[in-house]
């Protein structure tokens, strides 16, 4: 192997032609000082087409490429302007590296596979950068990706929801493949322009195209949807609708407690110390005290209680009629969609007029949504779709935002979460 093509693998370049490598000893780096192949001269940083030359620009400039052991190298060459007709006088295109970037191709490509692998601490302290670099970087990456493959192809069934990425109420929407089981776009906002952009950008004939949308019970999603997708099944998320009532069972918690802890205040105090024996009982602080630990006896599933939630829950359904029967009906919700269609239909009417006379304020509000959603909630248990796939994603998102702290804006965060969710990873440099 010839000495110029060792090194041109060594610094992972293409296209390239290798002048000499050099060692600076003023800045400690190993220096490969290169230009483009005549093919790749004279061409629009952006769109690569070939233009006439401009200036010399800001003359000659160092993109940082992989380190060399323990050694920092750089790749060195002129970098001159063009007139693009499309984007006017801009830096000529380098085949080492991206437009705009101060780093070679396999530098950016490396960061931004460890960004998707690997702790903050490990991807700074490895490629020697900050972190709000290792941002700048997974955008370009992400922006390069997205130009290679069509995200929106294929799309049939679709799950939208929207996710907290910051304190003071900074959201992000999320939109779902349920087929391929990928994040498909993510992007600032929730309402309904920001639903409005993602279709706009899937556009009108892809839009017929769907078939499913699952989504929580937000009107604003709705009417984007009846009005982009003719020919989508609107579908209620199951989570989201038992989530509506532990809500409701948690409210009747909430009062019966309060009502325990009003009793108790009208209660003698007792002294400091062990009670007497004689002392008068305080049922209403008894009770308060009880309840405030019923919490996760009412909220999880029957088949999920330990030993002794089993027994707090017997204990309410002996001294709390009204309480126990919120959890009845929550329960009686959450066993709707396990029932075939056919079967669930009937039991949620069922359910419907259970809930309207059952004078539980809570759910007789509830009933009403469940009402006005029943549709839906069919679909879901008829087509076997829930967001399920939307909320895993959501969780990896959370950790995808404790990861990118410290990135400036929410563009770096959902690039690091396309790149890491969306199916389409970048590859270690020198792989296939």
């Amino acid at each position: 192997m010839r000495d110029v093509s060792l090194w041109r693998g060594v610094f992972g370049v293409e296209k390239t032609v290798i002048e000499r490598v050099e060692f600076d000893e003023d800045d400690q780096v190993l220096v490969a000082y290169v230009r483009p192949t005549k093919r790749q001269r004279g061409r629009c940083g952006r769109c690569r087409r070939r233009c006439p030359g401009y200036d010399a620009g800001a003359g000659r400039r160092r993109w940082r490429a992989l380190d060399l052991g323990t050694m920092v190298a750089m790749v060195e060459a002129d970098a001159p302007r063009v007139t693009c007709r499309a984007h006017g006088v801009v830096v000529a295109h380098v085949p080492w590296a991206r437009h705009d970037a101060g780093h070679t191709l396999s530098f950016d490509d490396q960061v931004a596979w460890l960004a998707t692998q690997a702790s903050k601490s490990c991807v700074v302290e490895l490629m020697r950068i900050a972190w709000r670099t290792v941002g700048s970087i997974i955008s370009r990456v992400w922006a390069d990706i997205e130009t290679q493959h069509d995200r929106f192809a294929g799309l049939r069934r679709i799950g939208i929801d929207e996710i907290s990425y910051k304190r003071g109420h900074k959201y992000l929407m999320v939109v779902v493949d349920h087929d391929q089981r990928r994040l498909v776009w993510a992007a600032p906002g929730r309402n309904s322009a920001t639903v409005a952009e993602f279709f706009d950008l899937l556009g009108e004939e892809r839009c017929k195209l769907i078939t499913h949308v699952s989504a929580d019970g937000a009107d604003f999603i709705d009417t984007i949807v009846a009005g982009r997708c003719p020919n989508a099944v609107r579908v209620a998320d199951p989570f989201h609708i038992v989530k509506w009532a532990t809500e409701a069972l948690d409210e009747v918690r909430r009062e019966a407690w309060n009502d325990a802890r009003k009793q108790a205040r009208t209660e003698p105090k007792r002294p400091r110390g062990r009670p007497r024996a004689d002392a008068p009982p305080r049922p209403g602080s008894e009770r308060a005290k009880s309840l405030k630990g019923a919490r996760y006896s009412l909220w999880k599933n029957p088949e999920d209680l330990t030993e002794n939630q089993q027994t707090k829950l017997a204990w309410i359904a002996a001294t709390d009629p009204r309480l126990y029967r919120a959890y009845l009906l929550k329960e009686g919700l959450r066993l709707v969609f396990r029932l075939p269609h056919a079967a669930a239909a009937e039991a949620l009417d069922r359910w419907i007029s259970w809930a309207r006379r059952c004078r539980i304020p809570a759910f007789v509000k509830l009933q009403k949504s469940i009402v006005k959603h029943r549709s839906r909630i069919l679909a879901a248990i008829e087509h076997n779709l829930s967001n399920g796939l939307i909320e895993s994603t959501n969780t990896k998102i959370r950790l995808l935002t404790r990861m990118a702290f410290g990135f400036h804006s929410a563009e770096a965060l959902i690039a690091l979460a396309m790149l890491t969710l969306g199916g389409h990873r970048p590859a270690l440099p020198g792989r296939n």
